[in-house]
């Protein structure tokens, strides 16, 4: 085999850090579809679980080809054999351990999913990052092939984002719904009309005014 050039070492090295976040995610999205029940949004992650297992699938081929070997994303340097197995086994299990942490978010069942979707949202802007960087890269050394593959995953990771920001709202809603009494919940509404209506009747009085003073 030829040795790495200096381009690929540093290619493999961004790419490796791309490949450790997805199986972190690959965890932690497990853990967070075993805990939502809102329907659509279950069904959202279930199919983003698939795309990030293809996306790290896609990374490792690219690692390889490249002349190098996926290692997780706190790999301290190139380490070989059982030292880089054992490194492997240790990063697997930590973000294992998040799971059952994430199962004890919030007072509530949808602020237990709000917070799952804004760690998620803040996820995809972190793999935004990251494949914009490979993207350019790869674009700045001339590596075409590496440069498409972190472009595609950058828009399906953009696409996710995108989802979860509706979702946030939706599920902020929720948690007023589930938690805050609606009488507290009109208060704020009910003060505003009562303005709204202060006001109107006193330019109508105003309006009044000026027509019996003509």
């Amino acid at each position: 085999m030829a040795e790495q050039t200096t381009r690929d070492l540093k290619l493999v090295q961004y790419l490796n850090e791309a490949y450790g976040k997805e199986k972190q995610l690959e965890t932690a999205l497990d853990a967070h579809i075993a805990m939502t029940t809102k329907a659509p949004y279950k069904k959202r992650l279930q199919q983003h679980l698939k795309e990030t297992k293809g996306h790290a699938r896609q990374v490792e081929r690219r690692i390889k080809q490249l002349g190098g070997r996926a290692e997780p994303v706190d790999a301290p340097g190139p380490v070989g054999g059982a030292a880089s197995a054992v490194t492997a086994a240790a990063s697997k299990a930590v973000a294992a351990a998040k799971g059952p942490l994430h199962a004890l978010r919030g007072t509530g069942e949808n602020e237990k999913m709000l917070k799952n979707a804004k760690t998620e949202y803040w996820n995809e802007f972190e793999e935004i990052a990251t494949y914009r960087a490979i993207e350019t890269l790869a674009d700045t050394v001339g590596d075409a092939e590496t440069a498409k593959l972190a472009r595609g995953i950058r828009r399906e990771e953009e696409r996710m984002a995108k989802f979860l920001e509706g979702q946030i709202p939706q599920l902020t809603k929720g948690v007023a719904r589930e938690e805050i009494p609606a009488s507290e919940r009109r208060r704020s509404g009910t003060t505003t009309r009562r303005a709204r209506a202060t006001r109107a009747r006193a330019n109508g009085n105003r309006a009044r005014g000026r027509s019996r003073s003509k």
